[in-house]
């Protein structure tokens, strides 16, 4: 499982956003998202950096 700490994340509209946008790159990704803390974390077969710039293609900023 990997973990992201996404910023800018506010409502479900951006949980969808976020978790379309993974499962995009990876049907079969499993996809948690905690808007009180800003994390995502990914269950999948695709590199970290790779899930980075989905996320920041939906125009949401991943803090190392």
């Amino acid at each position: 499982m990997q973990e992201f700490n996404v910023q800018g994340m506010t409502c479900g509209h951006c949980v969808r956003a976020v978790t379309q946008a993974v499962q995009a790159l990876d049907a079969a990704a499993v996809v948690e998202v905690d808007l009180a803390t800003a994390k995502v974390r990914v269950q999948s077969q695709q590199s970290p950096a790779a899930i980075v710039e989905a996320i920041q293609e939906e125009g949401y900023t991943v803090a190392e």
